[in-house]
């Protein structure tokens, strides 16, 4: 752990960052005393930094210096740590003008871990109806179960949009799940521009996509439980979590209202349906003064950060098939090109 933890500090000094020359034997001491050691904030938030920029699977790391970070490593049970969760994303969601923010909490010590069990700080829940299929998310039906043996009651009537509560599994304590309040996470109604019926389809999304169950991995520790946030490109929304069949589905009823004809596939009713509900969720984010980017600007925007990094010496890992956008991915450069498939360090990984 100490050879890894100097590692750390000399590789965040090379990137710019201060290092008090006594750092080191400051952690030599506390990994004696106690078997690991904690970051300052500095050192945080080069994990940050680093791991955004290191993340294979991000378009949007051009932005990666301006991320900020919220240090709750002195939290000291599931409650504390869901009030942090909140307390990010208040934070990050910041009105709309969405700030990118990651929060830490206690490394893993000795086999004992904080886990946050959502995928996301946000999600909507999936509820399996008798007849087999879903209301809601299908995606978050094993969650949702989760969250309901737990104890967890939606206050309404089930929805297709019930924010799901975070599930926390701290040491020490039995997992426990928490409510977030209602006024904390900011929800945008899709309408679309030119046709007025898209609004009939009652549908909505969060504004804040921030994903929760992933481990860092830096100067020799484990951050089991370290959510970061970012915002939205339009096609997670529409192409993906309205578009694919197995989650909401969106697209025949759209094509019905549209008055497609869906009985052959050539006569593309899929794509045309597609990408009105694409057009919808941008308009409908700009609309609200929700941070998000469309996948050409996005496309654009990483091309400039390979750039840059290579003007700097710097290899851009990368992996094509999340980079590239499931709408017009061939419309965008970073279809028309291979990525370095090093694993840097600091880095996300799955759980």
């Amino acid at each position: 752990m100490l050879n890894e933890a100097k590692k750390f500090l000399l590789q965040i000094q090379t990137e710019g960052a201060s290092v008090a020359a006594t750092r080191s034997v400051e952690i030599h001491k506390e990994i004696h005393a106690t078997g690991s050691y904690l970051m300052n904030e500095e050192e945080l938030l080069w994990v940050a930094k680093l791991a955004w920029r290191n993340s294979e699977k991000c378009i949007g790391r051009l932005h990666w210096e301006n991320m900020k970070i919220i240090d709750a490593q002195s939290a000291n049970s599931a409650q504390e740590v869901f009030e942090s969760c909140v307390e990010l994303i208040r934070l990050s969601t910041n009105g709309g003008r969405i700030q990118p923010m990651m929060c830490f909490f206690p490394p893993s010590k000795k086999g004992e871990e904080v886990r946050i069990l959502n995928s996301q700080l946000i999600r909507y829940a999936g509820y399996k109806l008798i007849n087999g299929s879903t209301l809601g998310d299908s995606e978050q039906i094993k969650t949702t179960k989760l969250a309901l043996e737990l104890g967890w009651k939606p206050s309404k009537k089930k929805t297709r949009f019930d924010i799901l509560p975070l599930i926390i599994k701290f040491p020490g304590e039995a997992l426990q799940y928490f409510e977030i309040p209602s006024d904390a996470a900011l929800e945008v109604s899709i309408r679309h521009r030119e046709l007025p019926w898209f609004s009939e389809l009652d549908l909505k999304w969060y504004a804040l996509p921030a994903v929760s169950d992933r481990c860092v991995e830096a100067g020799g520790l484990k951050f089991t439980a370290a959510p970061f946030s970012g915002y939205y490109m339009g096609t997670e929304i529409g192409a993906r979590n309205f578009g694919d069949r197995h989650r909401y589905n969106q697209l025949p009823l759209i094509a019905k209202k549209m008055g497609l004809d869906t009985r052959k596939s050539d006569r593309l009713w899929l794509d045309r349906a597609m990408i009105e509900l694409n057009s919808a969720v941008l308009y409908s984010f700009r609309e609200s003064g929700v941070t998000i980017v469309d996948h050409h600007t996005a496309s654009r925007q990483f091309i400039k950060h390979i750039e840059n990094e290579k003007s700097l010496g710097r290899e851009v890992p990368g992996n094509w098939s999340w980079l590239v956008p499931p709408v017009s991915g061939s419309t965008c450069e970073v279809y028309h090109r291979s990525y370095s498939k090093e694993k840097l360090c600091p880095f996300f990984r799955s759980q």
